[in-house]
């Protein structure tokens, strides 16, 4: 059985957390990298000696902020492939930073949040390693899927840049498995010295030749929602960031937008993606999605739009005579 990582009274200070947390990550290295990279060690993705040998050496970097509730076992996930784990804090104001502190085999930057891209393209360079895989606060990486980059590394020929990565993701606690979450995929693991994120505002992606890029068998696993004051707050941001990235690129909403494009979504998502077969988990996320991925981020496009209108008349207003301004 693996070790149980719970503590056995309350933390009461600072000095006492530092040394539960440390215990903990000292008990999941020696057991979980000593399975990984045992050469006697049968697996899915086993190894030779020599292969382990010749893996270039990788730094998991976790970009976050105030993920107090995530960060411990994101980082002990971590160990199970990383050379160097790399924390960039974008200004967290809870025990995110007290938490990580006390791990003394991570590294922490910090530096004021100015973009998701910006953000993360800043913090890349800032590797130790030629190899960076990025994993948010609320994925973890599996054993299985540890053991295929080593696996792949080890071999990965010159002209591949990056390796995208299937994620199995939780609402609620529940796996969704179809619904259109199923081909959720994220370019993840990346050479520190040829790549960098597109300029999105949000839903960035890294930005490398398509050719230049393999996909992962295993998946990383996240847990997008754990409650719904938790999802409606991502969402909001989410398609406000959204609306504004699709408004630069010029498109305005419509009648049909608003109205038939939220239900076609829905009956993609629920009838052709096999949603019904997520159960009432299922039924929540397609109505979620088709709501706040559609409509309100075309709302809120017809939100802009409309203030746009409305400058306008305010400026033609304002250039008429007064006379003429007191008759409109």
């Amino acid at each position: 059985m693996e070790p149980e990582l719970t503590g056995h009274t309350a933390v009461t200070s600072a000095t006492e957390m530092c040394f539960h947390l440390e215990s903990n990550a000292r008990l999941w290295d020696r057991v979980l990298r000593s399975r990984l990279r045992r050469p006697g060690f049968v697996g899915k993705h086993s190894m030779p000696p020599k292969l382990i040998s010749m893996t270039p050496k990788i730094t998991v970097l976790i970009p976050c902020r105030d993920e107090e509730r995530n960060i411990q076992s994101c980082i002990e996930a971590a160990r199970l492939v990383a050379d160097e784990i790399l924390v960039a804090d974008s200004g967290s104001i809870d025990r995110t930073l007290e938490i990580v502190k006390c791990q003394k085999d991570v590294r922490l930057i910090e530096r004021t949040f100015v973009g998701y891209a910006d953000f993360k393209n800043w913090a890349i360079p800032q590797a130790t390693h030629p190899w960076v895989l990025i994993v948010d606060a609320d994925e973890r990486v599996t054993l299985s899927l540890a053991e295929e980059i080593r696996e792949v590394l080890g071999s990965s020929p010159e002209e591949i840049d990056a390796y995208w990565i299937y994620r199995r993701n939780f609402f609620l606690g529940h796996e969704i498995k179809f619904s259109g979450w199923n081909t959720d995929d994220v370019c993840r693991l990346i050479r520190r010295d040829r790549c960098r994120y597109g300029k999105r505002l949000v839903h960035e992606e890294i930005d490398v030749e398509p050719k230049r890029t393999r996909w992962l068998r295993e998946r990383l696993i996240h847990y997008t929602v754990r409650n719904y004051d938790h999802y409606l707050e991502k969402r909001i941001k989410y398609t406000e960031l959204s609306a504004k990235h699709i408004w630069e690129n010029g498109k305005r909403a419509s009648f049909s937008s608003l109205f038939f494009r939220p239900l076609l979504r829905f009956v993609y998502l629920y009838v052709l993606r096999g949603g019904f077969r997520d159960g009432l988990a299922g039924l929540q996320v397609c109505m979620l999605t088709a709501f706040f991925n559609t409509f309100i981020r075309q709302g809120r496009l017809w939100e802009m739009q409309h203030g746009e209108d409305l400058r306008h008349e305010s400026a033609e207003t304002s250039t008429l005579p007064s006379a003429d301004r007191k008759a409109a």
